[in-house]
């Protein structure tokens, strides 16, 4: 059975998963000024780290509209089953609009199969749960069991932050600009998580050194899963392939997980984690 898979540009996906899928995507919009850009789409990443450097002030970004997604959904052949995995509410209102965008197709064509799953996560969250979509897809389920099995996996999905710098947090208000010179100055590393309520980004831990942070960013997986040898573990960088490729090996060497996806990170998360900031998801027990 054919179903169309279809993210937002709260997801980060790796190039190979893009071309082989065919995964349908509906851009953010980002602002930058009175500069507007939709993500992948009219500004690329290189780009958007150029004008990022060069603004005073973080970059705005909203969500599409309800119009954006139903003219996606109507891209898709009337008898293919369209399975939406929306970026967390905590962080934006693109699930509202995917829904509302649902709404509107189905007003006016009631025979048409979609859902809309709010995924909790973003970035590499996304990459993997698009990519177990796939894989049940592959292995023949139905666009009903698939439906109810994401649901199960997106109570599973753990995603865990670090941020390497303070820069953009403190840019952004979302750090007391005193108490992040202070932070600075210690050279302490934020680790955060997206919560399992609502998937809003909390700080969890504040730890002195990159080092000593990044030990503990991998000791924390161990935490939430005991056994990892059956699972895929997805990692995304904010701008540092290197950085990001190396703490992915500690992990496998640490884990050794069934498989590993492995890409960038977008504009959305690169505008609160900045440079260096790095996004892990897997499933817990």
């Amino acid at each position: 059975m054919t179903i169309q898979l279809l993210i937002d540009g709260g997801g980060d996906l790796p190039a190979s998963m893009n071309d082989q899928h065919s995964i349908k995507n509906v851009p953010l919009n980002i602002h930058f000024g009175e500069e507007q850009y939709k993500t992948g789409e009219t500004i690329d990443l290189p780009t958007f780290y150029k004008k990022l450097k060069q603004s005073e002030e973080l970059p705005r970004s909203s969500s599409p509209s309800p119009n954006d997604f139903y003219e996606k959904y109507k891209e898709v052949d009337r008898d293919t089953p369209i399975l939406v995995l929306a970026l967390t509410q905590g962080l934006s209102s693109t699930y509202e609009s995917a829904v509302m965008g649902m709404d509107m197709l189905l007003e006016e064509d009631p025979e048409r199969k979609i859902a809309v799953l709010n995924t909790r996560t973003a970035s590499c969250g996304i990459a993997l749960l698009v990519h177990e979509a796939n894989t049940k897809i592959e292995e023949g389920l139905d666009f009903e069991a698939l439906v109810s099995h994401m649901e199960e996996r997106i109570e599973k999905t753990t995603t865990l932050f670090i941020l390497k710098t303070l820069e953009n947090v403190i840019k952004g208000g979302r750090l007391d600009r005193m108490k992040g010179t202070i932070a600075k100055t210690l050279n302490i590393k934020l680790l955060m998580k997206a919560s399992d309520d609502e998937g809003a980004v909390e700080v969890t831990e504040k730890v002195r050194g990159n080092k000593k942070s990044i030990r503990r960013f991998v000791d924390q997986i161990g935490e939430y899963a005991h056994d990892l040898e059956d699972r895929v573990i997805a990692l995304s960088h904010c701008n540092d392939e290197a950085r990001g490729r190396k703490v992915l090996e500690d992990i496998k060497e640490r884990y050794n997980p069934k498989d590993s996806l492995f890409m960038e990170t977008g504009p959305l998360i690169s505008t609160y984690a900045g440079e260096g900031g790095l996004v892990i998801a897997f499933f817990r027990d």
